[in-house]
C-alpha cells in the first residue's frame, strides 16, 4: 500500500486524498481502508461521509465526537460545496444540465442501486460538460444530495455511464484501470476554528 496523502490532519479533523480502489470504511471480507488505515496511525476517528471504493478525492474524518456532528451536520444540511470531475462514455449533449431523480437499493443485486419514483429518495445532481472528443465528455458534477451511487445511476440514466464503471458501464469498464470519477473539491467551515474550508485536490485522469 502506497502511503496515504493526507491533505490536511489537526486535532479536529483529518482530509485524505483517497486513491481508488480504497475502501473507505472497512467492509465485510476487506478489512483494508482509508479509516482503518488512519485509525492505526492517529487514533480515535469517525466517519464523517465515504466516497466509493473505485472513486478518488477529498474525504474527511473527524477525531472526536464534536467534531464528528459539526460537520456531519454541514453535509446533512447541504451547507457544503461539492465538485465532482469524470469522464464519462460518449459525446454528453448539451454545455451543461440537471438530474432530479430519486434512487434507493436494488435488492436483488446489492450493492446496485437503482432509480425508483416509488421507494427511492430525493437525489439531485447538476453537471457542466468540460471538454469532449470522439469517444469521452469531460464533466463538472455538483451533487446537492449524496445518495450511493448518485452520480453513477444519474450519467447512466443521461445515457452516458462513466468511464470504467464496472456496476454501470458493462464489459467496457474491463478495459479501463479504474473508474474516472474524482471528489475534486470540497468547501465546509472547520469545527475547532469556524474558518471556510477550501479544499482542492487536482484531478488525476
Amino acid at each position: 500500500m502506497t502511503p496515504l496523502d493526507i491533505i490536511l490532519a489537526d486535532d479536529d479533523i483529518i482530509i485524505l486524498n483517497k486513491p481508488a480502489g480504497l475502501l473507505s470504511v472497512p467492509g465485510r471480507y476487506i478489512p483494508e481502508s482509508a479509516f482503518s488505515l488512519l485509525a492505526e496511525q492517529f487514533g480515535e476517528l469517525h466517519v464523517i461521509h465515504r466516497l466509493d471504493r473505485d472513486t478518488s478525492g477529498i474525504i474527511v474524518f473527524a477525531r472526536h465526537k464534536a467534531a464528528l456532528t459539526h460537520v456531519q451536520q454541514q453535509f446533512e444540511k447541504q451547507k457544503t460545496r461539492k465538485v465532482y470531475e469524470s469522464l464519462v462514455i460518449g459525446q454528453l449533449k448539451g454545455n451543461w444540465g440537471c438530474v432530479n431523480l430519486p434512487i434507493c437499493v436494488d435488492w436483488p443485486n446489492r450493492p446496485l442501486q437503482k432509480i425508483s419514483h416509488v421507494n427511492g429518495r430525493y437525489a439531485l445532481t447538476r453537471w457542466k460538460r468540460l471538454a469532449q472528443d470522439a469517444e469521452t465528455t469531460r464533466v463538472e458534477m455538483y451533487p446537492k444530495t449524496g445518495r450511493s451511487h448518485q452520480l453513477r445511476l444519474h450519467m447512466l440514466n443521461l445515457g452516458h455511464p462513466i468511464v470504467g464503471d464496472v456496476f454501470y458501464a458493462g464489459d467496457s469498464a474491463k478495459e479501463q484501470p479504474r473508474m474516472m470519477l474524482h471528489a475534486r473539491e470540497l468547501d465546509f467551515t472547520h469545527p475547532g476554528t469556524g474558518e471556510a474550508l477550501q479544499i482542492v485536490c487536482p484531478t488525476p485522469f
